[in-house]
C-alpha cells in the first residue's frame, strides 16, 4: 500500500514534468517562428520588392527607390576612365531636405572621408564624435562591390544618426557595376538593427589594409577625397581619413568662430594632427590631449616615419598656448606652407581639388597642400581643435610595396610641381 502511494506520487510528478517540458517546447517553437517572421520581415523591409507599396513605411520605400535609381544610372566614369563613380548612392535626410541645425542655423561644415569596406566600422565612433553632416566615399573591388552596397543601405535603414547625417558614395573599377542586393538572402537575412550591421562590418575588419587590397589593385585615395568633397553643399569641409577623429564639439566651435571673425577667401584652418596608442581612450578636449601628450601616450602624427611632414605645425608652441576661455576657438597663429608639410585643415569648398593621378602611398595629400601654397592660401592654426589618428604609425605596419609606390609618386610629384607653374603663372610661390 505504501509502495502504491509512492508510485502514484511519482506518476503525478512525472506527468507534471512532462507537461512543463511540453509547454516549454511549444513556447520555444512559438518564439522560433516569431523570430523567423521577424527575420523575414526585416529582410523584406531591406531588400524586398520596392514595387509593392507599404503605406506604413513610405520613407523607407522612398530610400529604396532612391538607391535603385542611383544604381540604375550606372554611375559616371572618372577623368581617367578607370573608375566608375556612384555619387550620392545613399543620401542623408540632411542632404535630401537641407534641414537646419539644432541651433536654428544651417550646418556650415561637413566632414569628408574615404575608406574601403574593411575600415567602415570606424564610422560608428567617428559620427558619435562629429554629430554633423558626414560624406563617405567607399572604394570597393570584386565581391566587395555587392557587399558594400548592401551594408551601406542597411546602415541607412537601421541607424537613425547615419540616416539623418551621412551621405555615401561608391567608387569601383569601370568594368564593375554595383547592383541592388535583392538576391542575397542568405548573406544579409541576419541584419536586424544598427548594431547587427556594424557586427557584420566587423567580419571584414582588417581583412586587408586600404593600400594592400591585392591583385595589383590601386587605392585611388585622391579620387575618393574629391568624391567625398563633391558630395556636400556646406560652405566648409574637413577632409580626414576614416581612422582619425576630430576634437569634440568642433563643428559648433568653428561655426561660433565664423560668427566672430570673417575668414579670408584664401585662408584654411589647420588642425594639429596627433596619433595615440591603441589602448588609450581618444581625448575629447585639448586639455585631455595635452595630458596624454606630456606622458608620451600621444605624439605628433607621423613622428616616427616622417617628422618633417608635420613639424611646421609647431607642436610645442601649440601645446603651450594660453588662449581664450575653454570651448572658444580662435586662430592661434598663421603660417606659410613649407615643404614637406601636409596639414589637415578646414577649408572653403572652393579650395583646389586633390590631384587624382596620385594613388596608393606617397605625396597624395602633400601635392594638394603644395598647390594651396602656390595658389596663395595662408594656413591659420586653430587654438584648441585637433585631429587624432588611432594608433601609432610605425614602419612595420605598412604593406611591402610602400617604398616602391613612394618612389613612383615622388617622380609624379616633380611633374606635378612643374604643372603648377603653368597653372599659376603669376604666382611668385613655388614648392
Amino acid at each position: 500500500m505504501h509502495f502504491s502511494k509512492k508510485c502514484s506520487v511519482f506518476k503525478v510528478v512525472l506527468s507534471a514534468l512532462l507537461i512543463v517540458a511540453l509547454l516549454q517546447l511549444i513556447y520555444l517553437s512559438f518564439l522560433s517562428k516569431l523570430h523567423g517572421r521577424q527575420q523575414r520581415y526585416r529582410y523584406s523591409e531591406l531588400f524586398g520588392n520596392a514595387g509593392k507599396k507599404n503605406v506604413h513605411q513610405p520613407e523607407k520605400n522612398t530610400r529604396k527607390e532612391r538607391l535603385k535609381y542611383s544604381l540604375s544610372t550606372g554611375g559616371i566614369f572618372d577623368a581617367s576612365g578607370q573608375y566608375r563613380v556612384y555619387k550620392n548612392l545613399i543620401k542623408s535626410e540632411f542632404s535630401a531636405n537641407q534641414k537646419p541645425g539644432v541651433d536654428g542655423s544651417s550646418f556650415q561644415i561637413t566632414l569628408a572621408t574615404h575608406t574601403t569596406i574593411n575600415n567602415l566600422h570606424h564610422l560608428d565612433s567617428l559620427l558619435e564624435r562629429w554629430q554633423n553632416p558626414l560624406s563617405v566615399a567607399i572604394f570597393a573591388h570584386g565581391q566587395d562591390v555587392k557587399f558594400a552596397t548592401a551594408l551601406v543601405y542597411a546602415l541607412s535603414m537601421f541607424c537613425p544618426q547615419i540616416q539623418a547625417l551621412v551621405d555615401f558614395h561608391m567608387v569601383c573599377h569601370s568594368g564593375e557595376m554595383a547592383s541592388f542586393p535583392d538576391q542575397d538572402r542568405e548573406q544579409f537575412a541576419g541584419l536586424e538593427d544598427c548594431a547587427g550591421v556594424f557586427a557584420k562590418l566587423e567580419t571584414h575588419r582588417d581583412k586587408y589594409k586600404n593600400y594592400a587590397i591585392g591583385g595589383n589593385v590601386s587605392y585611388p585615395n585622391n579620387l575618393l577625397r574629391n568624391v567625398a568633397r563633391g558630395g556636400t553643399d556646406t560652405a566648409y569641409i574637413l577632409v580626414i581619413d576614416i581612422d582619425m577623429v576630430p576634437s569634440a564639439d568642433l563643428p559648433q566651435q568653428f561655426s561660433a568662430l565664423l560668427k566672430r571673425r570673417e575668414p579670408a577667401s584664401d585662408e584654411v584652418f589647420v588642425l594639429p594632427a596627433f596619433e595615440i596608442r591603441h589602448a588609450r581612450k581618444l581625448p575629447a578636449s585639448k586639455s585631455e590631449l595635452v595630458q596624454l601628450y606630456q606622458v608620451g601616450e600621444v605624439r605628433p602624427f607621423y613622428e616616427e616615419l616622417c617628422p618633417r611632414c608635420q613639424a611646421p605645425t609647431n607642436f610645442s608652441l601649440w601645446v603651450n598656448l594660453h588662449g581664450p576661455a575653454a570651448g572658444q576657438l580662435e586662430v592661434a597663429y598663421t603660417l606659410n606652407w613649407v615643404d614637406p608639410w601636409e596639414p589637415f585643415y578646414i577649408g572653403p569648398r572652393t579650395v583646389p581639388l586633390y590631384d587624382e593621378n596620385f594613388r596608393q602611398y606617397g605625396f597624395n595629400r602633400i601635392s594638394q597642400a603644395c598647390e594651396l601654397h602656390v595658389a596663395g592660401y595662408r594656413f591659420s592654426v586653430l587654438s584648441a581643435a585637433f585631429v587624432v589618428h588611432r594608433g601609432f604609425k610605425v614602419a612595420g605596419d605598412f604593406h611591402r610595396r610602400k617604398d616602391e609606390e613612394n618612389r613612383r609618386n615622388r617622380l609624379l610629384f616633380r611633374s606635378f610641381k612643374e604643372g603648377l607653374k603653368a597653372k599659376y603663372p603669376a604666382s611668385p610661390r613655388r614648392c
